[in-house]
């Protein structure tokens, strides 16, 4: 009787994925190994990369210096300084930039033809997009870690405590998240690169400005501020913004207007848009990468 063997492999990307019960574990265990293996190689990718490296961490703080240093002056903060008024919005923004990477990473993916090669390899489908939605939350990590510093640096003082600020951060990165699998919609229906980037920055740009991430929306012309106001880009900076800076601030915020609702209030709706926009997202994703390839 001859023993069925499976051939042995050289890396993690060829590993195989369970499809039939072996001793190295189960599907799952497979399947998030395979998620893990693309997800280090499209890290690894970025370092290799001097203009993303750039665009990653260098173009953020340009922005930070650019709104405290020219805009601050004009930009009046009711009972806060800018900059800790800034901080919050410019975490929304760094992330949200960050997320749309998904889409320029996976059109280019398809492109160079680098997932039909996956799909030759016994790994799990589904790797291709959970590993690279686990490689820009990573990504974003970091660069929220080097904001935090430029921002400490430049004069941010939040109030909130180490674990109002640290709560702020993980409402911003799960928001993150959430926007990457948008943002997976947009790079398997790109033809390009190029065209996803393209098709991204129309998301991106009205929700970032037309937002609490850098001026308060009653600051904004009436006909602005009811969306505004109630976009998930606000809701998730406001959110962010009450838990960093601490109830004082919160609630000097509510009082003069610069907020709309509570700080508690914000935090529930961030949590219900990060939800619903990965509920829906995300299984449109998988969809659309099943009949893509």
């Amino acid at each position: 009787m001859t023993a069925t063997t499976t051939t042995p492999t050289a890396a993690a990307l060829t590993a195989p994925t369970g499809e039939s019960t072996t001793e190295e574990g189960s599907r799952l265990t497979w399947a998030v190994r395979d998620t893990l293996a693309l997800a280090q190689r499209n890290l690894l990718h970025i370092t290799r990369v001097p203009q993303l490296l750039v665009f990653t961490f260098v173009q953020p703080v340009m922005f930070v210096l650019l709104f405290r240093y020219v805009f601050g002056g004009a930009i009046p903060i009711q009972g806060l300084t800018y900059v800790d008024y800034l901080m919050p919005g410019i975490f929304a923004q760094t992330v949200m930039f960050g997320a749309s990477n998904t889409a320029v990473g996976l059109a280019e993916d398809m492109g160079s033809g680098i997932v039909e090669r996956f799909r030759s390899l016994p790994m799990a489908r589904l790797a291709v997009l959970t590993g690279r939605t686990l490689a820009d939350l990573v990504r974003n990590v970091f660069v929220v870690i080097v904001m935090l510093a430029v921002g400490f640096a430049v004069g941010f003082r939040p109030d909130g405590g180490v674990f109002g600020l640290l709560a702020g951060v993980a409402i911003v990165l799960a928001f993150a998240f959430a926007l990457s699998w948008v943002f997976a919609n947009v790079g398997l229906g790109a033809a390009n690169a190029e065209a996803a980037q393209a098709v991204a920055f129309p998301i991106m740009f009205p929700l970032t400005f037309a937002s609490s991430a850098f001026v308060p929306v009653s600051s904004m012309p009436g006909w602005l501020q009811s969306f505004a106001a109630h976009q998930p880009v606000t809701v998730v900076v406001n959110a962010a913004r009450s838990l960093m800076l601490g109830p004082d601030a919160t609630a000097g915020l509510v009082r003069t207007g610069q907020f709309q609702s509570s700080g508690t209030s914000y935090v529930i709706q961030a949590f219900a848009w990060i939800i619903v926009v990965t509920a829906v997202a995300a299984p449109l994703a998988v969809r659309r990468y099943r009949r893509t390839v």
